[in-house]
């Protein structure tokens, strides 16, 4: 197996893998997204809430709210297998005390751990009319994807089969179906009398260039065992910690299989 970067930035990487299959490639893209450790507000105490937005909205938002998760921030938080996680106070604290007229923005949540602070200082929580106050406890907690949304750290985490085109050249060339493609993957160079595919990888294998050819010149299938693999986070932790995370939890769940079948299945 081989894998092939072809983009990363602090929020999302792009990748290419040659020779897998695809329970393979879908057991890390199902990892990924719910056996990686995020951290994310789980228990809120509202002493008071004056403004129009119902407690548990207000409580759903901010466990949405990303909260930074990268693995200095992990280390040493309890995870939901220990026997302490439950405990109120085992987690990082977070306090809210604002007064209107204002819009309370995630800038506003005060951390007792400072690696631990919203993603974004510009998310809106709620707004306060004059008079109105708002005073928060809340505590967050490390979490999986697979028991709620809020700790799941990829906002994309998606792959397809790698795109191949190939062309009849028994057949005469069919320049126009070059211009169906939506995404700008073919070319028509009638000089060189021949299409160009610009952007292989780009190609989203809707066949439009298909249907748009009155002779069937144009083929558009894929590679059965080759992939191009995106994940997007939300910000919280790094894309590439998310994959490596990912691959390691695989791992260890190959391992326990292994053991419990030459164990007899104890």
């Amino acid at each position: 197996m081989e894998i092939e970067i072809r983009s990363q930035s602090d929020d999302e990487i792009v990748f290419v893998i040659r020779d897998a299959e695809v329970p393979f490639v879908n057991a890390i893209r199902r990892c990924a997204m719910v056996n990686v450790p995020k951290i994310a507000i789980e228990d809120v105490n509202i002493i008071r809430n004056d403004s129009a937005m119902f407690n548990e909205v207000l409580a759903h938002r901010l466990g949405l709210t990303p909260l930074v998760s990268d693995l200095d921030a992990l280390e040493g938080m309890s995870l939901p297998e220990d026997d302490d996680w439950e405990e109120y106070t085992n987690g990082i604290m977070f306090s809210l005390n604002e007064v209107g007229p204002k819009t309370v923005y995630s800038k506003d949540l005060i951390s007792s751990d400072s690696k631990i602070k919203p993603v974004y200082d510009t998310i809106p929580l709620v707004k306060l009319k004059e008079g109105e106050e708002l005073n928060i406890e809340a505590v967050a907690k490390v979490g999986y994807g697979k028991n709620h949304a809020k700790w799941m750290p990829t906002t994309v985490c998606a792959y397809k089969q790698y795109p191949e085109i190939t062309f009849n050249e028994d057949l005469e060339i069919d320049y126009d179906c070059a211009q169906a493609c939506p995404r700008g993957v073919l070319k028509s160079d009638r000089r060189s009398k021949k299409i160009k595919i610009l952007d292989i990888e780009n190609c989203a294998m809707c066949k439009s260039c298909v249907r748009a050819s009155t002779n069937g010149y144009i083929n558009v299938g894929h590679r059965d065992n080759d992939f191009i693999f995106r994940i997007e986070t939300d910000g919280a932790m790094p894309p590439k910690e998310v994959l490596l995370k990912a691959c390691e939890v695989l791992g260890e769940k190959a391992d326990k299989f292994i053991r419990f079948s030459e164990e007899g299945g104890n």
